[in-house]
């Protein structure tokens, strides 16, 4: 298991629809390792495949207090309601912006046994949930932020939202 270099912008892999995984083998479980083993390392919320330069629909989700889940070419079915959130992300490293999300995010998805299950999201999670999908088609947060004011550089006095 290895810590992964996190891939920033303007690197073109984040830009990219990442492709469908149609195997899980040893590598997809060795790549699952070591996701998750880069997401503790980095203290983040969750990781996409395409931040490790990977092109592939795989996401890691590590909420605090949660055990980490493992989401194989996930789909978003159903959203509900809207909010305001502060985002960050470790691809655009030193900076927040606030962005719309939904309140409830409904997904299906492969574990890494390859086993078909739907998850309902609310808060954190709902969140979560969306932003590692939109790495996977190629989206960052930055591309919902309505204007330049609604996304700030962190300081060092700042806290992480």
């Amino acid at each position: 298991m290895a810590v992964l270099e996190i891939r920033t912008l303007p690197d073109p892999v984040l830009r990219r629809k990442a492709k469908r995984v149609t195997t899980i083998d040893g590598s997809i479980q060795k790549l699952i390792d070591d996701m998750i083993d880069t997401l503790r390392a980095v203290h983040g919320a969750g990781l996409a495949a395409p931040q490790i330069g990977v092109s592939l629909r795989i996401a890691v989700i590590g909420i605090p207090e949660k055990e980490v889940i493992t989401l194989i070419n996930p789909e978003i079915v159903r959203r509900e309601g809207v909010r305001v959130v502060e985002e960050g992300c470790l691809s655009y490293p030193g900076y927040y912006g606030e962005i719309k999300r939904s309140e409830v995010v409904k997904v299906k998805a492969q574990n890494r046994q390859g086993k078909q299950f739907r998850l309902k999201g609310e808060e954190l999670l709902a969140q979560a949930l969306e932003h590692e999908t939109d790495h996977l088609n190629g989206i960052l947060y930055i591309d919902h932020v309505e204007s330049p004011d609604k996304l700030w550089k962190v300081t060092s006095q700042d806290s992480e939202p």
